[in-house]
């Protein structure tokens, strides 16, 4: 077993999943075709982009919130939109190694293109077909949560344990190696 808990044959713990989506069907959508499949998932959901970095970042209401090993991202949310989200993601040390999932109604080449440049691991477009929409969920969460070797947790140095005053932050793990999960 390795440190995100996969093996060589499959999964030990359910796939903990962060859905970032405003839409309340979505969520139901997403909830109920995660539960269907034969893979464990843990959902945690969150309706804009603020309420997204406080669970990420383990602020406020969200300081006990597990790390997620994947990130379903709507782009269009309020507060703050899945794009500078997704941006905020990819420059923060201690997260920019979730794996995120672009999961929206756009299918438009620009957004695709610029989730992509913004270091997106996927884009995909919300099917309109109630069954294509639980099939996309289902092939994301087969993917992630029983073919794809996830990355280690990683938890950010305090800044008052960091060697220098300045000092660029230092990654560790989150969990020893050999702990099962």
């Amino acid at each position: 077993m390795n440190a995100s808990g996969n093996t060589v044959r499959g999964r030990v713990k359910p796939l903990r999943v962060l859905l970032a989506e405003d839409d309340p069907a979505d969520v139901a959508l997403v909830e109920e075709s995660l539960a269907a499949h034969a893979l464990p998932a843990e959902l945690h959901h969150v309706p804009d982009g603020v309420e997204a970095m406080a669970f990420l970042r383990r602020q406020g209401q969200y300081a006990d919130a597990p790390r997620p090993e994947l990130i379903l991202l709507d782009l269009n949310m309020p507060r703050l939109n899945g794009r500078e989200v997704l941006a905020k993601i990819k420059v923060d040390p201690g997260l920019k190694a979730i794996p995120v999932v672009v999961f929206t109604t756009s299918a438009i080449d620009v957004d695709v293109l610029a989730s992509y440049s913004a270091h997106a691991n996927a884009y995909v477009a919300k099917p309109v077909d109630l069954d294509d929409f639980e099939r996309a969920v289902e092939r994301i969460h087969r993917f992630y949560g029983g073919t794809a070797t996830l990355p280690p947790p990683i938890r950010m140095q305090p800044e008052n344990e960091r060697s220098a005053p300045g000092a660029a932050a230092t990654a560790a793990l989150d969990t020893p190696a050999e702990t099962p999960r």
